[in-house]
């Protein structure tokens, strides 16, 4: 998977926003917000070809948690991801 080019994160009044520049065909219903765990999984690969692995990895290097849980958050990442159309396979 990667990022879909043009989806950028921002940081506004403290919150971790994604935001399409220069993406006129997109309609946003609402705003993509990132809590601080999923900005710097998004600093981690922007631009870069990653997968549910690849998050969990990062996240138990970054954190002390368990493999289970680290899997577990990353499936969930990627799937609202997905379905917020901001990444693609």
């Amino acid at each position: 998977m990667k990022i879909k080019e043009g989806f950028t994160l921002r940081t506004l009044c403290g919150e971790h926003i994604v935001v399409g520049e220069g993406l006129s065909q997109v309609n946003f219903n609402k705003i993509i917000s990132l809590n601080e765990s999923a900005a710097w999984l998004w600093e981690q690969v922007q631009g870069k070809e990653f997968g549910e692995e690849t998050l969990a990895g990062l996240l138990l290097e970054k954190y002390d948690v368990s493999q289970e849980l680290a899997q577990a958050d990353s499936a969930k990442l990627l799937e609202q991801w997905k379905e917020q159309g901001i990444i693609e396979e």
